[in-house]
């Protein structure tokens, strides 16, 4: 198998798809967090001040979304097949509240009618939460494996991706988008809405740390197999502890109001939950519940070296391209006046 500075290519298309993924979740995470918390602003004026500050992004925050989906089937046709199939009803959810999201954005600014703003933000704010708990459930579900039999099609019901663990990864998700998009709004705004939103970012990130907490002793004392790599290398170690330490240093920034820092550190958060899901899963990405011998990995369900190589190259142009193009984005909208 041919391998780039030692890593072969299906292990490198895996490390391209967590990159993208996880510039997804730090990006379109706080819209998502922000839209949820959209219906604690009461006056209207504040909730056209939160529109605006994710107004310049937040359509380019979803192109990350494609590129991941691209990745996945460019990369591993297998997986893309297997897991939109079984989680299909999961995934037409998301698309439809992506829909929503997007036109209650555009079409409340539309029309002056106080019933009018008020359907679209209650139209903005369900589409946001929906989306972040359907990814989370999604997560969850690759995390604890799916019923998978030997011709990768799925053979359980609608109610098995409703069981207590991937709900559990739901609401997490949801609370650290939540506190994410607390940061990015409170860092937008000033005088009686920046006074408002302090106490959301507090409560947001109260939520987010006992789902954190909850989430990694329910991870610890039921999906084993998350566990497994951390003991078989005890260096990656290192992850676990950095994101405990980030989730500490949210709280610590959001204390002496220094709201930048804050942000960046529930980026880096999300980042590391990411790494932290890659890392249990690794070498394997659907765990079949039915057979151990069934798991997609990245050598099984990638696509041919030849194949692989050549995106590769389109990838390492392209998805840098994106960064370049997202990340001022981002930073000039938080530097700019409120």
């Amino acid at each position: 198998m041919e391998t780039i500075f030692g890593i072969d290519l299906p292990t490198w298309w895996f490390l391209v798809l967590g990159a993208v993924l996880s510039g997804y979740a730090i990006l379109d995470g706080f819209d998502l967090g922000a839209g949820a918390l959209h219906l604690f602003l009461k006056k209207e004026e504040s909730r056209r001040i939160a529109l605006n500050a994710i107004g310049p992004v937040w359509d380019g925050n979803e192109v990350w979304l494609v590129i991941g989906g691209g990745v996945l089937f460019a990369g591993f046709p297998v997986v893309y097949a297997t897991i939109f199939s079984a989680l299909y009803e999961l995934f037409m959810v998301f698309l439809v509240m992506l829909i929503f999201r997007a036109i209650s954005i555009e079409f409340r600014s539309k029309e002056p009618m106080l019933w009018w703003r008020r359907l679209w933000d209650v139209s903005y704010c369900v589409s946001s939460i929906l989306l972040a708990l359907s990814l989370g459930l999604v997560l969850g579900n690759v995390i604890q494996g799916l019923a998978i039999d030997q011709n990768y099609a799925y053979q359980g019901t609608l109610l098995d991706l409703f069981n207590p663990y991937s709900l559990l990864i739901s609401v997490t998700a949801l609370a650290l988008f939540m506190m994410h998009g607390a940061i990015y709004l409170v860092m937008k705004t000033e005088n009686r809405l920046y006074a408002k939103l302090t106490i959301l970012v507090k409560n947001t990130t109260i939520f987010f740390v006992l789902m954190f907490a909850l989430t990694s002793v329910a991870t610890l004392l039921y999906i084993p197999h998350m566990v497994a790599r951390y003991k078989e290398v005890p260096y990656m170690f290192a992850f676990p502890v950095l994101a405990i330490l980030a989730v500490a240093n949210i709280t610590r920034q959001i204390s002496r109001r220094k709201y930048f820092f804050a942000f960046l550190s529930s980026a880096f958060v999300t980042a590391m939950l990411m790494i932290l899901v890659a890392v249990g899963l690794y070498p394997n990405i659907i765990l079949s519940t039915i057979d151990p011998t069934l798991h997609i990995t990245v050598y099984n369900g990638s696509s041919t070296d030849k194949s692989l190589k050549i995106m590769l190259t389109f990838a390492a142009i392209g998805v840098p391209l994106v960064g370049i193009y997202s990340i001022p984005l981002l930073f000039s909208g938080l530097f700019e006046e409120k």
